[in-house]
């Protein structure tokens, strides 16, 4: 065995061993009267190590890399992310010794910057959102680097037939519930990988359980869904962290998608807002956009006397966007008025619809 493979396998195994040292992340059933017979679950993706979603996927990318032989002992790490992939990435770089470098939007999250430092990773910034992708390959190149590229490689790096995934452990944590098999699971996209593995493992296992797939403002998914053409591009960001994306990423795979919907950018922030009263603490606005997709579907079932179960994310810790979503100058500023969206879901807790 070469000094390489050997690494390769000890790479694996501490990767390997730190999934073994971690739990399964909760799901939660959120107490909302007003929809008698709807039950909607939360699955609490904050609480990974690195306090987010991109836990799994970052994990899984490692993975794929090292199994390609895409990665060695002297191989730096660069990733085009937003913030939150980027943060789970330094974390297993630096399990496994290897330099990371992020290249990121000017106007990520402060947060999420000392992350990614914390685990001692640097930020590499760029103007512009479209300009990570190349801005990553130049990196990669120029410093013989990997280009982990989770835009290509989230689709592919998971198993969605395997025990391990998310998808899996949502329908395992559901099995004792009174509506077992959910109608409705709610997923907004980033780079579309964990929509692409919630979808096939639903058809995989012949679950009834449809994927409703709710996009940001400023994104091209939902357009590309009713149009199919690959060559949509956007001319902004998305001004929701993590999710929506100037261009039709290749791991965005809408033939597994049963619905698509555009949430208003204000709607999604009001909405994380109003959770913090169901729950006591704060989540990041992508769980917003995930929530109130919810809370439009719940509306619709209630309306035609469906009962059932609708599961959502919670992808991150509201923790993280303390000087952006919630605070009110930055909101006002950047998102705009949400106070009509307020108003909209304290009604919606008195009459179980929305005005």
């Amino acid at each position: 065995m070469t000094n390489n493979s050997q690494w390769i396998n000890t790479a694996i195994r501490k990767i390997e061993a730190d999934y073994q040292r971690s739990a399964d992340t909760h799901l939660i059933k959120l107490d909302i009267p007003i929809l008698d017979g709807i039950d909607i679950y939360l699955k609490d993706e904050s609480t990974h190590p690195t306090g987010s979603l991109k836990h799994r996927l970052a994990r899984s990318l490692f993975l794929y890399a090292l199994c390609n032989g895409w990665i060695n002992e002297d191989t730096p790490i660069i990733e085009s992310s937003s913030g939150s992939t980027a943060v789970s990435e330094a974390y297993f770089a630096r399990l496994l010794g290897l330099p990371f470098i992020a290249v990121v939007p000017r106007k990520t999250a402060c947060k999420k910057i000392e992350q990614i430092k914390f685990y001692g990773g640097q930020a590499h910034f760029v103007d512009s959102p479209s300009e990570i992708y190349d801005e990553s390959r130049r990196l990669a190149k120029e410093m013989n680097g990997h280009y982990m590229d989770q835009f290509t490689f989230a689709e592919r790096a998971t198993d969605w037939r395997g025990n391990n995934n998310i998808a899996n452990s949502i329908f395992s944590q559901m099995a004792l519930e009174e509506h077992p098999i959910p109608r409705w699971i709610v997923m907004s996209p980033g780079t579309g990988g964990t929509s692409a593995t919630i979808g096939r493992y639903i058809r995989y296992q012949m679950h009834t359980t449809q994927l409703c797939v709710v996009d940001p403002e400023n994104s091209v998914f939902h357009e590309f869904y009713k149009t199919q053409n690959a060559a949509l591009v956007g001319d902004k960001g998305s001004r929701i962290e993590g999710i929506g994306r100037p261009r039709v990423e290749p791991s965005f795979i809408a033939g597994v998608v049963d619905e698509m919907r555009t949430i208003p950018d204000a709607a999604s922030v009001a909405t994380v807002h109003w959770l913090e009263k169901l729950l006591g603490r704060k989540a990041g606005a992508s769980t917003g956009t995930n929530l109130y997709g919810v809370l439009q579907l719940a509306i619709e079932m209630k309306q035609r006397g469906e009962t059932g179960s609708i599961v959502t994310l919670l992808c991150d810790s509201g923790e993280r966007y303390l000087d952006t979503y919630f605070n009110l100058e930055w909101v006002r500023e950047n998102i705009g008025d949400i106070s009509g969206y307020l108003q909209q879901l304290e009604q919606f807790e008195q009459t179980g619809e929305f005005n």
